[in-house]
């Protein structure tokens, strides 16, 4: 190979059809981390891995790529010594042939003992493989492994990926990979953009591939840099309209996925259909034409929107023309959804709930909407809000589903039944906890604003997950066909960031006992239902916040009813490590935990002050004692920071019981005044968390 060296670039190229635009940031991602994942293993050390991205394509640079694997000593266990000496101690043939395998005399060989006797031992240095030998078997493998919900074949041939390929680029350094992938040979060939360039291009080098496809082929590769492009060119093409881009990080990146060229032109609709919810017409120009609303300075709605094409046309306008032809109609079936709609009102169409079936087991939506109505109604007098209107809000929440323009946007639903609520003469306040029942939607989505609106969604939460888990439908694996770890992340969401301080095992005893299907032990379902919520829970503050897990689980130890509460505890245990005490007294929970459970448990008598007889237990009664009167306030109040602070003073008490004291006296009586002693102070830690959890060095 001509200019071989120990190390250079690595390109690979998959020219496809039409990738899903949805799927593409995934699939790109994916694809370079898992090559890079298997030059890891193979021992095939690289530099910075590149993933690139267009419609038709999907590549990896992989930096100075080494040419060779890394040699590895590898250990040979060989022949029993039993089997390798003869009776005279002299090799036999056995322990000769083990030798020369490993290229040493058999002087040189070493021994190892396992629990089955003694054998020989060798090593041999194991010669890497070249990379062009493992390069394409690499490359099938990593696209083995990427997210493919469902693959296709094409042609007649059996193999399958996400689209039918149509090329594949492998370059290491200045020459191909020879091979196949996915029954492609692979080269040194690209292609570019559909339109704005005919025929192949030749990629001399990796590092040059984005250039070249960029200045020959009209095609941006670098997903980011074709993002920043589309950004920067609707935000101009919207401030030439007057106004700013109505965009969102979802729609940025699909239009990203679906152009390799973008240019941005401003298209025209009708002022008439301004009269319409923003929402319709967003719905409209976004989730039907990937198209950008515009609105002006005072958030409302221009009859502008931009387009991004995929090509810089040689006439423009008869791109944005064909662009307003398309949305006309969209916009046009949407108004008359509308009007259609409003001929029966919202409140006339809960009994059609009662033909839409939720759940076999469940029964149907007008079911689920009464059962979460006394739900929210009951959460509601809880938390000191309009009973009444959460209650009707309830059951009007679905009714949009019978609605034409939830038909054709289901992304409206909620918001719609808002809209038709107001119309329909509702109460402001059932007008907006209707679309507030469906938040949050997402990860990062808004929570509800209103009280009814908090209610409605907890209570619609809790029975989704009650329903489902009474039915046996809970989630397995990565399976979750109901959203079932959704609306627990919801109801995490709703009580720790939104301020919703409620006990939640009552809340889930009620929505069990609501629910059509009985579960043979109600409570034990209860305490997996709150265990499945509280590991939503214990996910986000591991991810979000970075709280250990060892002081989660302290505080988890405890099972708090509110989460509210969890939050406090979790905020004063955190402090608590910080503090120089913090490793003493999780050490001596952690003693006194193992002294009390092998004693038979955490239950004892009433300390006897007359039998204290040692200094050291006398000193640790009295600052418990002290220590009680002051922290229980605390405690009620919930000033848990400030109650682990001051606990954290029983430091010099503990350790010199501990360094003065035998708890487990000959006599009885003095054993188990001791241990009442110890269980008096492990209560005490235990008002606010069990801090023999704590791994603290």
């Amino acid at each position: 190979m001509a200019g071989r060296v120990e190390a250079a670039d690595f390109l690979v190229e998959i020219g496809t059809e039409e990738l899903p635009p949805e799927a593409l940031p995934d699939l790109m991602r994916a694809f370079a981390a898992e090559l890079a994942r298997l030059l890891d293993r193979e021992r095939l050390a690289h530099g910075e891995v590149q993933p690139y991205a267009t419609p038709r394509r999907l590549a990896v640079l992989v930096r100075a790529l080494a040419r060779r694997q890394e040699d590895r000593e590898i250990e040979l266990k060989g022949p029993p010594v039993a089997v390798a000496f003869d009776a005279e101690g002299k090799p036999t043939a056995a322990a000769r042939a083990f030798a020369e395998r490993c290229g040493v005399a058999v002087e040189a060989l070493g021994r190892i003992r396992t629990g089955k006797g003694e054998w020989l031992a060798g090593r041999k240095v194991e010669e890497g493989s070249m990379a062009e030998a493992l390069l394409p078997g690499l490359v099938e493998e990593a696209l083995a492994k990427l997210p493919i919900p469902r693959r296709m074949r094409w042609g007649d041939s059996e193999i399958q990926f996400v689209r039918p390929v149509h090329w594949v680029l492998m370059l290491h350094g200045e020459e191909p990979v020879p091979g196949t992938v996915l029954g492609l040979p692979a080269g040194r060939i690209t292609r570019g953009h559909r339109f704005h360039a005919s025929g192949e291009l030749a990629i001399p080098r990796p590092a040059e591939y984005a250039a070249i496809l960029e200045r020959e082929g009209r095609v941006v590769a670098d997903f980011a840099e074709r993002r920043r492009r589309v950004v920067e060119a609707v935000e101009r093409a919207a401030a030439e309209a007057g106004g700013r881009a109505v965009a969102d990080d979802t729609l940025i990146d699909e239009v990203t996925s679906l152009t390799e060229w973008p240019v941005a032109l401003v298209g025209r609709f009708d002022a008439g259909y301004l009269d319409l919810p923003r929402e319709i017409i967003v719905a409209t120009l976004t989730h039907h034409q990937r198209y950008f609303p515009v609105e002006g300075a005072d958030g409302k709605l221009k009859p502008e929107f931009v387009i991004v094409a995929n090509l810089e046309s040689r006439d423009p306008a008869e791109v944005r023309a064909g662009n307003e032809r398309v949305i006309r109609p969209r916009l046009a079936d949407a108004a008359f959804f509308r009007e259609q709609d409003r001929q029966l009102p919202l409140p006339e169409r809960l009994p059609l709930l009662e033909n839409i079936v939720y759940s076999d087991k469940l029964g149907t939506l007008h079911d689920k909407s009464r059962r979460v109505a006394g739900l929210a109604a009951g959460i509601a007098r809880q938390l000191g809000v309009d009973a009444a209107a959460t209650e009707r809000a309830a059951l009007l929440a679905r009714c949009d589903l019978t609605t034409g323009i939830v038909g054709e946007f289901p992304e409206l639903q909620g918001i719609m039944g808002g809209y038709y609520a107001r119309d329909a003469g509702e109460p402001e306040a059932v007008a907006r906890a209707i679309p507030e029942m469906y938040r949050p939607r997402h990860a990062g989505d808004a929570l509800p604003a209103t009280g009814p609106g908090r209610a409605l969604s907890l209570a619609d939460r809790l029975d989704t997950l009650a329903g489902h888990f009474a039915a046996g439908s809970k989630p397995t694996g990565n399976r979750d066909p109901y959203g079932l770890r959704r609306a627990a992340q919801g109801i995490v969401r709703l009580e720790v960031e939104g301020g919703v301080d409620l006990e939640l095992p009552p809340l889930i005893g009620a929505a069990l006992e609501a629910q059509p299907v009985r579960a043979p032990d109600p409570a034990a379902l209860a305490a997996e239902l709150y265990d499945f919520v509280v590991e939503r829970l214990r996910a986000w503050y591991l991810e979000t916040r970075g709280t250990p897990a060892e002081v989660f689980e302290a505080v988890r130890a405890r099972r708090p009813g509110s989460l509210v509460d969890f939050d406090l505890r979790l905020a004063a245990v955190t402090a608590f490590v910080e503090l120089d005490a913090a490793a003493s007294l999780a050490a001596a929970n952690k003693r006194i935990a193992n002294i009390l459970r092998q004693a038979g448990g955490e239950a004892h008598g009433a300390i006897d002050q007359g039998a204290l007889a040692e200094p050291a237990e006398q000193a640790l009664a009295r600052a418990l004692e002290a220590s009680r009167e002051t922290v229980a306030p605390l405690i009620e109040a919930r000033a848990y920071t400030d109650a682990l602070q001051y606990l954290a003073g029983l430091r010099e008490p503990v350790d010199r019981f501990f360094d003065e004291v035998l708890v487990m006296s000959d006599d009885p009586a003095v054993r188990e005044n001791r241990l009442a002693l110890l269980a008096s102070l492990r209560a005490l830690f235990l008002e606010v968390a069990d801090v023999s959890r704590l791994a603290l060095g």
